[in-house]
């Protein structure tokens, strides 16, 4: 119960200062002048001022408020080294049970640090927990915060005066733990496919060690090279990037005897490999309607370098034109078949005919290019079934398919074989989901017996398009030189564009294109695996986490050749990844997270702040009985010590929360009357005397 008086007056204070203060100026003015009657005057006063006041006793039940304390708990990667997790769940247990004793707390349990799929921090944010905790608690209400972490907390104020609470710290993990680690220092993004790139690192040790150690140098997850590393020093290396698209470079250094951990002895940078512009060779025999067709797509492609060369004038053509009248330039066969063969990515032959042009054995040439990793398209017109056609030269090795001598000529639509319906280059192109396609047809196709390789596309029962693999190489047939008609507009057109430039890039070895692949990739939490085949089930993916746990994850068709599948994972660091013969890597959160960059138990980073809040820094013991060891909690008023050697204080409230009134009216009724007749007709009393 709280006693209190307040006054609710019968009129205005303005009004009774008006009444009061004239009465007052006379009852005063007797008594400077000594009448006789002058203290029954002031005692009128007094009772017609308190009248008007209207005093009142307030009897009010009021409930106290519970002061907020926020348990924040480190779930960070860090923590899961050694025993740290075990001592933090055993403490926040303790924390729990001797909070609960004391009814003034409002405890709020705030786990944080462990990043998920919704949230991908990589850094260890306590700070941010407790301001969210406190968001909807008064300043007056804060008894203060207990953190239980390792102590690399990455949101320290700047302004450790600003906690207004004190906040006490609990550090797991061991005095003196010795760690060693290796990050980049300076690693570029891009590079040019095939070129060497320059990064440097760095091996640094926690306590001052010096000397060398190995480093080995791992390009997506295979070995390069093993290298001597100085610690403490910036250490620079030439790498050579392998493939276009993301290159995981990995450097690894190993773990030393007595070592906190293995986790931050890793270290990786994603390298983006850009190829330099792709040169290709395009050689058009015999003029026709779509004879430019390929130039142009070619030439409007940014990435390539085209050498294009048309044969008008064959050598048997004699007219007896002076050489030195022709406006046409030698074809420089065997600067471009001999000497810089190899130079090209890609050679074109566009209703080309042997007609002695290149002698027999460049042929030999062409096939030996194609074996050691070249890549060649035959673009067939009906030359190709012809007597003088390429298929009748030592280039026969490298051909998928060999011609019957047949030149169908009738409208037909290219339509997708089954094997076109699940192969990159022509898996859903556009047009080709409806019956008939929606596209035009068209007119000429080169009989073939035979096809080896994938048969992608087909006209009139017969393949259309076949995609081969010679060697280290590739080779490819279009067996109709009708697709201009696609290009013109003819009924409406079709999708020659992405056809023709999906059938280059392939055989070029563009990755995105390959039949067999195998990829993964980090977003936020989540591991995406997309899985390119030619099978009808490849199976589902292992994965192996940075901690070493092995999962599987069944693979789902999305569309035809294509598999996909998804992992929700807690653990930031490189993911290895495995289907069949392949395998991928993938790092999941931002690369080299602060989270790994110091793992050794500190006390150092949280002092400033714990000290300007008035609370308090130490490590987690253990008691003679092997449990954790847990200072005790004392409530203390707000501005009190609020640690000591074995408790830890956190501040309690006055505020409260009013549930009741009762008022006690005490010059009202019979009572005030009987007081204001009482006092006036004492002093009438002594007025008549």
């Amino acid at each position: 119960m709280n006693w209190s008086l307040s006054f609710e007056p019968l009129l205005s204070w303005i009004w009774i200062a008006a009444i009061m203060v004239p009465v007052a100026l006379l009852v005063f003015a007797s008594l400077f002048l000594r009448m006789r009657g002058s203290f029954l005057r002031v005692a009128a006063l007094a009772a017609l001022g308190i009248a008007l006041a209207n005093p009142v006793l307030l009897d009010e039940e009021r409930e106290p408020l519970q002061s907020v304390v926020a348990l924040v708990v480190d779930r960070s990667q860090s923590q899961d080294i050694g025993d740290r997790m075990a001592t933090t769940d055993a403490a926040v247990e303790e924390l729990r049970a001797r909070l609960s004793r004391f009814p003034q707390f409002d405890v709020r349990v705030v786990e944080a640090g462990r990043a998920d799929a919704a949230d991908d921090r990589t850094q260890t944010r306590l700070f941010h927990e407790i301001d969210s905790a406190f968001r909807d608690v008064p300043p007056s209400r804060v008894a203060g915060a207990i953190m239980v972490t390792d102590g690399q907390v990455h949101d320290v104020p700047a302004d450790p005066g600003s906690i207004s609470a004190p906040l006490h710290v609990l550090v797991t993990g061991e005095e003196g733990e010795f760690d060693r680690r290796i990050r980049f220092e300076r690693a570029p993004r891009f590079g040019i496919v095939g070129k060497p790139v320059e990064m440097t690192y760095r091996v640094i040790s926690n306590d001052g060690q010096t000397g060398t150690v190995p480093v080995e140098v791992r390009i997506n997850g295979n070995f390069v090279v093993n290298r001597e590393a100085r610690i403490g020093q910036p250490m620079t290396m030439n790498i050579v990037v392998p493939n276009a698209g993301k290159n995981i470079v990995e450097l690894t250094i190993p773990t030393a005897p007595g070592e906190l951990t293995g986790t931050n002895n890793r270290t990786i940078a994603v390298l983006d490999g850009i190829r330099e512009n792709l040169r290709v060779l395009l050689v058009s025999g015999e003029p026709h309607a779509g004879e430019r067709t390929w130039r142009n797509l070619l030439k409007s492609d940014a990435s390539v370098d085209l050498v294009h060369f048309t044969i008008l004038r064959p050598p048997e053509k004699q007219d007896g034109t002076p050489i030195h009248e022709l406006s046409l330039i030698a074809f420089p066969t065997r600067e471009l078949f001999v000497e810089r063969v190899n130079d090209f990515d890609l050679i074109i032959f566009d209703r080309y005919q042997h007609r002695d042009v290149l002698p027999i054995l460049y042929y030999d040439y062409i096939a030996e290019y194609v074996e050691n990793g070249g890549a060649l398209l035959i673009a067939a017109g009906p030359e190709y079934a012809g007597n003088q056609s390429i298929a009748r030269t030592p280039l026969i090795s490298a051909l998928p398919a060999l011609p019957t001598g047949t030149v169908i000529e009738e409208g037909f639509y290219p339509r997708l074989t089954e094997d076109g319906e699940r192969h990159p280059v022509t898996r859903g192109l556009e047009g080709s989901a409806s019956e008939p396609p929606q596209w035009s047809r068209w007119f000429r196709l080169i009989d073939i017996q035979q096809p080896e390789g994938h048969v992608v596309l087909q006209g009139a029962d017969r393949p259309l398009l076949v995609l081969d693999r010679k060697g280290d190489g590739r080779v490819g047939m279009l067996l109709s030189d009708q697709g201009w008609l696609w290009a013109r507009g003819f009924e409406g057109g079709g999708p020659h564009v992405s056809l023709y430039r999906r059938i280059a890039h392939w055989l070029m070895k563009e990755p995105e294109l390959e039949e067999e692949r195998l990829t993964a990739s980090g977003r936020g939490m989540t591991l995406d695996i997309i899985r390119q085949t030619m099978s009808d089930d490849p199976g589902p993916a292992s994965v192996l986490t940075p901690s070493g746990r092995r999962i599987d994850v069944n693979l789902a068709s999305s569309e035809p050749g294509l598999f996909t599948g998804s992992l929700e994972v807690d653990e930031i660091g490189l993911y290895q990844i495995a289907n069949g013969d392949l395998t991928a890597l993938a790092h999941v959160g931002p690369v080299n997270a602060p989270e790994f960059q110091d793992t050794v138990s500190t006390t150092e980073v949280l002092q400033p702040a714990a000290d300007a809040s008035g609370g308090s820094v130490r490590r987690l013991g253990q008691t003679l009985t092997g449990n954790v060891s847990v200072p005790g909690i004392v409530p203390v008023r707000t501005g009190a010590v609020a640690s000591g050697r074995d408790w830890i204080g956190l501040r309690t409230t006055n505020d409260s929360v009013l549930k009741s009134v009762s008022r006690v009216p005490l010059f009202a009724g019979f009572f005030g009357l009987a007081a204001l007749l009482l006092a006036f007709g004492a002093m009438w009393y002594r007025e008549g005397r």
